[in-house]
């Protein structure tokens, strides 16, 4: 996998994000395990709770289009018009999501630029997560 052109593309997918109202924007690329990567941008809306963050979109694409199976996603977000200057980690729902298919072993990597990243496993960022295992007879 490489990691810097995952990174790139989250930074691509970022300059399509719709933030009017908080100017963050956020760009996600999913790397799915038969090589093939969905992006994702942030889109808000005027009554909040409508928005939808990066990491949903590209997932929620690959998943419209068959995907179930993913290696990595790599997430990038920074205030329009700045730089990078923290690592921006996915939500609590996008973690809940990605668990959904991701599990624990899904590789989050949260960069400030494609030299300058965070690696950590999913089940770092979502202790004791709950998914499809916990719904088995």
């Amino acid at each position: 996998m490489n990691r810097e052109r995952l990174i790139e593309m989250a930074f691509a997918a970022r300059e399509n994000a719709y933030t009017p109202y908080s100017h963050f924007r956020v760009g996600a690329a999913l790397l799915c395990k038969n090589g093939k990567i969905y992006t994702g941008c942030n889109i808000e809306n005027a009554a909040y709770s409508v928005a939808n963050c990066a990491e949903r979109t590209a997932l929620f694409k690959a998943v419209s289009e068959g995907e179930r199976e993913f290696e990595a996603i790599a997430v990038v977000g920074s205030l329009e018009g700045e730089e990078n200057r923290i690592i921006t980690a996915p939500c609590g729902v996008c973690r809940q999501a990605l668990y959904e298919f991701g599990g624990d072993d899904l590789l989050v990597i949260m960069a400030k630029s494609p030299k300058d990243y965070v690696e950590r496993r999913l089940g770092d960022l979502l202790t004791l997560g709950f998914g499809p295992a916990n719904l088995d007879k």
